[in-house]
């Protein structure tokens, strides 16, 4: 029997799609970025946030920061909390700082998020392998400041 020439095509077209679509089920994408060149760039926009895992904290009683840290992505990212609405008088800040290993851990880059209110935010990431991270608190109305160690 004769099949007509747009069920052909429609066929074809089926065929050619399935052999585009096919090899992209089930695979993960690749992040955005890797090591330094996540400098600066947002963990969740970069694909980085997936596999992020808290590798040490800080916490003044109330506020929490918390280092994060990408393996796909071998960078870190801040992310501080405010449990608890309408408790703050003034700002607080949560900073990743990355460190040289040298002697005196100089600081090499920073990035720093406002906590807000009653919630949580996340800072953009500094990466690398081979550095010190450490997270920080500051508090904007006495400018104490309180951090982690080095991870």
């Amino acid at each position: 029997m004769k099949k007509s020439i747009p069920v052909k095509v429609s066929l074809l077209v089926s065929a050619a799609m399935a052999a585009v679509l096919l090899p992209l089920a089930g695979t993960s994408y690749a992040a955005g970025c890797s090591e330094e060149g996540c400098d600066g760039k947002g963990p969740v926009s970069y694909g980085c946030d997936g596999d992020g895992a808290t590798k040490t904290s800080v916490t003044d009683g109330i506020m929490t920061a918390e280092l994060r840290w990408s393996g796909t992505c071998h960078a870190g990212w801040v992310r501080g909390t405010d449990p608890y609405p309408n408790d703050n008088f003034w700002n607080h800040y949560a900073v990743i700082e990355k460190h040289s290993r040298a002697s005196g851990n100089p600081l090499l880059k920073s990035e720093t998020v406002t906590i807000p209110d009653g919630g949580s935010d996340w800072s953009n990431m500094v990466g690398g392998i081979g550095y010190a991270y450490r997270v920080c608190l500051r508090d904007g109305g006495t400018g104490d400041v309180v951090c982690s160690g080095y991870w």
